[in-house]
């Protein structure tokens, strides 16, 4: 296991630059997830700690050691990709020794290694088997065993799960948690998918245009995320924004004022700053059903049903209000019509305030 230092990163093709000196340590044997939009450098920076691209400017450290230069090999770093990239010629049991080709270790120690691997991975029954016999987790799994069988320092996967399907993807993320438990390796995991990110991480990168914006356990992103994109970004579905601005002392929805009461706190206003025009910020998941009279919550919103998203045990309601819309959580044994005027409450704890022209976090 080692730790990853970042410092000052750069990456630039000629004169575009698309990884900003970005700043990032990943301690020994945690388990770190790079997220973001296709084109945030998430990627490029995994590329660039495997060697796999070269750095433009900046410091990369691989267990206190200065590697720019060194090649991929001598990095002792394994990388697993989205594509699995096994040969479909080889056996399971080839494929996973593959990495062991040029070792000096003895034939038995190899195949013991490889025993050992596949054990761990579940892979023992489909030694023998070659790639098209197996099924898409399988296959992945063979592709992280062939990183493990070289006992790296840290594994790097870039987007492993995304061509797996729905069901595969929730069982592989459940495997590769469990393999670090297991292992305690140093993992750098990219995607673009929050759940995954929410589910794996010890921490959490945010990035967005080759720069990052917020490095936090999940729930520190959840619950405090430092700008608006982060908010959006992380939590399913994303949360809700409304436009707003500080007036006479208090919070002045606008055109939504009529629908969305909001509490009366002076002293957050006048530190806010009077005049100052903000996005008010509220979870779907933090918002009640009211029932009809009930007005014991701080925070009100009542809106019209345009269309309600059964999901099991929960229903996700989007509300139409007089400017914007807003999604609400309600319980699922609850029906609703399309039309309809209805409710919802939340508390304080649960409003976020953020500056409409910075968009960062305010309070």
């Amino acid at each position: 296991m080692a730790r990853i230092e970042l410092e000052r990163i750069v990456k630039r093709y000629g004169s575009l630059t698309t990884v900003h000196g970005i700043d990032l340590t990943i301690d020994d044997g945690e388990f770190v997830v790079l997220v973001g939009p296709s084109g945030c450098g998430k990627s490029t920076t995994l590329r660039m700690i495997a060697g796999l691209e070269p750095i433009s400017g900046g410091t990369l450290r691989i267990g206190g050691e200065v590697v720019n230069d060194r090649e991929p090999k001598y990095r002792n770093i394994a990388m697993v990709f989205q594509n699995y990239a096994i040969y479909p010629h080889l056996t399971v049991a080839q494929n996973i020794g593959f990495g062991l080709y040029t070792s000096r270790l003895s034939k038995a120690a190899k195949q013991e290694r490889i025993r050992e691997t596949a054990k761990t991975l579940s892979l023992e029954p489909y030694l023998e088997r070659r790639p098209a016999a197996l099924s898409g987790g399988q296959r992945q799994r063979v592709a992280i065993g062939r990183a493990m069988v070289r006992d790296p320092v840290a594994f790097l996967f870039d987007e492993p799960l995304s061509n797996l399907d729905a069901q595969l993807r929730g069982q592989m993320r459940l495997e590769i948690k469990q393999l670090h438990q297991r292992l305690g390796s140093t993992i750098v995991f990219v995607t673009h998918d929050q759940v995954e990110a929410m589910s794996l991480a010890d921490r959490i990168v945010v990035m967005r245009d080759g720069r990052i914006l917020q490095v936090g356990s999940p729930m520190e992103l959840y619950n405090r995320p430092g700008d608006v994109f982060t908010a959006r970004f992380i939590g399913t579905p994303e949360m809700n924004m409304i436009d707003a601005v500080i007036s006479g002392g208090r919070i002045d929805a606008g055109a939504n004022a009529a629908s969305l009461r909001l509490p009366d706190d002076a002293e957050l206003a006048h530190r806010v700053g009077q005049g100052r025009e903000i996005i008010l910020g509220i979870r779907p998941q933090a918002l009640n059903l009211l029932a009809a009279g009930r007005s014991d919550y701080p925070i009100r919103i009542e809106g019209r049903v345009r269309v309600a998203e059964p999901h099991g045990p929960e229903t996700f309601v989007l509300l139409d209000l007089p400017q914007g819309s807003v999604v609400a959580r309600a319980p699922s044994t609850v029906p609703f019509r399309a039309g309809e005027a209805v409710a919802f409450g939340a508390d304080i704890a649960s409003l976020l305030m953020f500056d409409k022209q910075t968009e960062a976090l305010l309070g």
